[in-house]
């Protein structure tokens, strides 16, 4: 997957709207009853940043970020307004935020996941793009210093120097990213736009590895 990893300008990607889209298949029989299928187990994040859009100045930011990724070629970071914390959106990350993982005294590598869900259904989200200094890390609910574990900078997952041990809960807290593309290979919004209260649309939409 060709990624820059660099991010989308902050100052705009809070100002965007969207959020996860789910595929549902919905066949109708006779009776009237519906057989419901979900082809792919994963949600998949869709955004229009041009909502973020308010000047000017705000759109040559856009378009300088777009000429670069060469259209829809590059993927790159988008940091989600509602959605990029592996806490509360009032809270702090701390180290016991989501369980990640059972140590088995050998594996060092731990994938960092965000769980959603209720009693009825649970759903564990992949995150592949933490901001590398805001991992925290936890074996057995003890804080682990820093010098302890890496984040791996491609898959972001948690990496320790010594495996945890068997049977240890492990935990981790962070701030994440979005790897996402342009959805289209065209940005268009003129001048009289602005004076008339246009919305530029600047579709995103997430990389995923797997379905």
């Amino acid at each position: 997957m060709s990624f820059h990893d660099i991010d989308f300008p902050l100052s705009l990607a809070f100002g965007a709207s969207g959020g996860p889209q789910r595929r549902t298949e919905i066949t109708e029989l006779a009776s009237g009853a519906e057989h419901r299928n979900a082809p792919h187990s994963h949600s998949r994040r869709r955004y229009n940043a041009g909502v973020g859009i308010k000047s000017l100045e705000d759109l040559t930011k856009v378009i300088d970020f777009f000429e670069a990724r060469r259209g829809s070629l590059y993927g790159f970071r988008f940091r989600d307004p509602v959605d990029h914390l592996s806490c509360g959106p009032n809270d702090t990350p701390s180290p016991t935020d989501q369980n990640i993982g059972t140590g088995d005294g050998i594996e060092t590598r731990f994938a960092l996941v965000k769980h959603y869900g209720d009693a009825k259904g649970r759903y564990a989200r992949s995150i592949t793009k933490p901001v590398i200094n805001s991992v925290r890390a936890a074996i057995n609910g003890v804080e682990q210093e820093e010098d302890r574990f890496t984040v791996d900078a491609v898959t972001g997952a948690l990496i320790f120097n010594v495996p945890p041990p068997d049977a240890s809960s492990v935990t981790a807290g962070f701030v994440f990213d979005i790897p996402v593309r342009f959805d289209t290979d065209q940005i268009e919004l003129t001048l009289e736009s602005f004076g008339a209260g246009q919305m530029a649309s600047i579709p995103l939409l997430e990389l995923r590895a797997h379905a």
